[in-house]
């Protein structure tokens, strides 16, 4: 009798425990652990009257949606059935202290083999909004991507409009050619990638492509009601303009951060960047139907996809939900020129954070360094007894930062660091600033060459930086977007020529 009493007081001791963590941790009751399966294997798809085989997750182009609110843990199982060493980038997810987890191969871990599996494993912290995943090895993420849905807390609302629908809207490029042949050929060679066949809405050329009329992408809306469009440019490397007809839309969200909101008719969205933007339908059957249409912002030399893709916005008719469209006039959007500079910055500038009690803007008030990085492109070498197609035909077109391009190692840098096998890996001395400065928007440089190697800065936590990112017009003058893995940054100045720290915004 006496040893029974002994599990009826564990147990309301455990139960009285639970019951004191949820009240002094509510953020541990209401978040949870959500479990997904991403199987990598083959898909035929055809396009543009081109079949072939791509890569894909779960048979899906675009790949299936994650979703999870903030505070919720995610358990992804990555499962490799293909040729193709792969792993998964969480684009935009602050990786704190799972830094494993964040998937760019031989940086934060190997690349996952055939027929083995990976399980990612990260918590959802200070987000809400919409990001991406996308495949982060080679160029397997032309098909190899899909949207991040991160909603608010449990019983916590938005700061705008509750929208009465949320719809992902996702651009993408499609090759005629297999992709990976493409970026290999370039590789060879040293000059620039053969450039895709079409721009994608959510998989679909649209039908201002020829044989793609039947892959064109509708946004089916009801009068009067309100949607979140949730855009995400999963493009290789292009800035995509995006307009719809005749329709405001306004800003709300961008990479998983509530901007102060602002209204536009047109966007201007990034590779890798997401934006939330509201759509309010019109109170009244229009009569009429919209394209929604997003082409490349290009300022650099040399070719590009100068196409457009496009959806339609289609009203539903409240008495004739199934009454005939082509018979409806048809509006189109029109976008900014191919090279609008003036019309990109002012965009850009109005990005403010929302700033508010609930979502402070805690800007660091104290710099422990200040980095100062020029970015563009140069020239290596053609090696001997080959062929180059880069300038000069004797070179090959290189990417650098600070004069240095990076080199992959061959086993992940985090895995290094960890067993303390730095030696023949990597280096600590990148450098912090330019080890030659010159004119970096004007008169090219005579010596276009970079080096090459993989070296790294070590940081210790809680670091505040400074970071002054200037373009370079070494083999001319182009606009290239940055992204910082695994944590977020705020924007303190932007600016034309070259930085100077005298007279630039501070």
């Amino acid at each position: 009798m006496g040893s029974s009493k002994n599990p009826s007081f564990a147990s309301m001791a455990a139960l009285l425990f639970g019951f004191c963590v949820a009240l002094l941790f509510p953020e541990l009751a209401a978040s949870r652990t959500r479990h997904y399966t991403f199987n990598i294997e083959y898909h035929n798809v055809t396009r543009l009257c081109h079949k072939r085989s791509i890569l894909s997750v779960n048979k899906k182009f675009p790949g299936p949606r994650l979703v999870a609110r903030e505070g919720d843990r995610v358990l992804v199982k990555v499962v490799n059935h293909i040729a193709n060493n792969v792993s998964i980038h969480w684009h935009g997810i602050r990786q704190l202290t799972t830094g494993w987890a964040d998937g760019p191969a031989y940086v934060t871990q190997c690349p996952i083999q055939t027929n083995q599996s990976y399980t990612y494993n990260f918590t959802i912290t200070g987000q809400r909004g919409t990001l991406l995943w996308h495949a982060h090895i080679s160029w397997l993420r032309v098909t190899i991507y899909g949207p991040i849905i991160i909603l608010p807390k449990q019983n916590e609302s938005y700061p705008f409009q509750k929208p009465n629908k949320e719809v992902p809207i996702i651009f993408g490029e499609w090759f005629n050619a297999d992709p990976e042949a493409v970026i290999s050929q370039a590789l060879q060679t040293g000059a620039g990638p053969n450039v895709s066949d079409a721009y994608t809405i959510n998989g679909l050329p649209g039908p201002l492509y020829n044989c793609s009329a039947k892959d064109t992408f509708r946004l089916k809306v009801k009068p009067g009601k309100t949607y979140l469009l949730r855009l995400i440019n999963a493009a290789l490397n292009d800035e995509l303009f995006f307009s719809i007809a005749n329709h405001t839309l306004t800003v709300v969200e961008a990479d998983a951060l509530y901007v102060k909101p602002f209204d536009t008719d047109k966007i201007l969205i990034g590779p890798g960047q997401t934006t939330n933007v509201l759509l309010k339908a019109r109170s009244n059957f229009p009569n009429a139907t919209y394209l929604m249409t997003a082409r490349p912002y290009f300022t650099g030399q040399g070719t590009f996809d100068n196409s457009t893709t496009a959806g339609i916005l289609q009203y539903s008719h409240p008495s004739h939900p199934h009454s005939p469209l082509k018979t409806l006039p048809l509006f189109k959007p029109t976008l900014p020129p191919i090279n609008a500079t003036n019309f990109v910055a002012n965009f850009t500038k109005r990005f403010r954070s929302l700033a508010n009690s609930k979502f402070p803007a805690n800007v660091p008030q104290k710099v422990d360094k200040k980095f100062f990085f020029t970015i563009g492109l140069g020239t290596n070498p053609c090696p001997s007894n080959t062929s180059c197609q880069g300038p000069n035909n004797n070179t090959k077109f290189t990417a650098s930062v600070n004069n240095v391009s990076f080199a992959l190692p061959s086993i992940a840098l985090l895995q290094a660091y960890y067993l303390g096998q730095s030696n023949g890996v990597y280096t600590t001395d990148f450098p912090t600033n330019p080890t030659t400065p010159f004119n970096y928007t004007g008169t090219p440089p005579n010596n276009t060459n970079v080096s090459n190697g993989t070296k790294t800065v070590v940081l210790g936590f809680n670091t505040s930086l400074e970071v002054v990112l200037q373009a370079t017009s070494i083999l001319g003058a182009e606009s290239h977007p940055l992204h910082l893995h695994g944590y977020n940054f705020f924007v303190v100045g932007q600016g034309f020529g070259n930085y100077d720290p005298n007279k630039d915004p501070r």
